[in-house]
C-alpha cells in the first residue's frame, strides 16, 4: 500500500521540487526537447508563478511528488477559464512515482476547493493532444471535452484540448 498523500499550498522551501519536477514530467511527456525552450524557463520560474497564482503541492512521505498551479479568470495563469471556472494548470507529477496516486490526489482536491468556492461552478484545464495518460484520468474522474474551447499555442501548430467539470447543478 503507498504511503499517504498530502495536498497542501506551496511554500518557498518547495520551489526547487516544483521547478525539477515541472520541467522532468514535460520533458518526459516529449512536449520540449530541452529545458531552455523559452516556456520551458518560464514555467520553471516557481517564485514568479507563486507570486501571480495559487500552487500545491502533493507529498508523499515528506518528499514533494507533484504539483499544480490554479487560477480564476482575470488573473494572469487563467488561459482559459470563464468568470465561474476555477482553472488549473501545469498538473504534474514526478515522472518517477507516476500512477501512484498523487495526480488522482491533486485532482480530487482540486475537486474539493472548486466546490467550495463562491461563484465557481465548474473547473477546467487545457492538456496536450497527445497527452493520453492524463486524457484518461481527467474522463476518469468525470471531466469532459469542451471542443469548441480548443485553442492554438499562439505562434504555433500545436493544438491544446480543453476538459471541463461541473461541479454544481445550476
Amino acid at each position: 500500500m503507498q504511503p499517504q498523500i498530502t495536498i497542501r499550498p506551496a511554500v518557498e522551501a518547495d520551489y526547487d521540487d516544483v521547478a525539477r519536477i515541472t520541467r522532468d514530467a514535460y520533458l518526459a511527456a516529449g512536449y520540449f526537447d530541452d529545458a531552455d525552450h523559452p516556456y520551458m524557463r518560464k514555467i520553471q520560474d516557481v517564485a514568479l508563478r507563486a507570486g501571480e497564482a495559487t500552487i500545491w503541492v502533493a507529498e508523499r512521505d515528506g518528499a514533494v511528488v507533484g504539483s499544480v498551479t490554479l487560477a480564476v479568470a482575470g488573473e494572469p495563469y487563467a488561459d482559459i477559464a470563464l468568470h465561474d471556472e476555477l482553472e488549473f494548470r501545469m498538473l504534474v507529477v514526478d515522472p518517477a512515482v507516476q500512477r501512484s496516486g498523487a495526480g488522482r490526489a491533486l485532482l480530487e482536491a482540486i475537486i474539493a476547493h472548486a466546490r467550495a468556492l463562491p461563484g465557481i461552478r465548474a473547473v477546467a484545464l487545457t492538456t496536450g493532444e497527445s497527452w493520453l495518460s492524463a486524457h484518461g484520468l481527467y474522463r476518469a474522474t468525470g471531466f469532459r471535452r469542451i471542443p469548441e474551447r480548443d485553442w492554438l499555442v499562439p505562434g504555433t501548430d500545436i493544438k491544446l484540448l480543453v476538459y471541463r467539470l461541473d461541479v454544481h447543478q445550476p
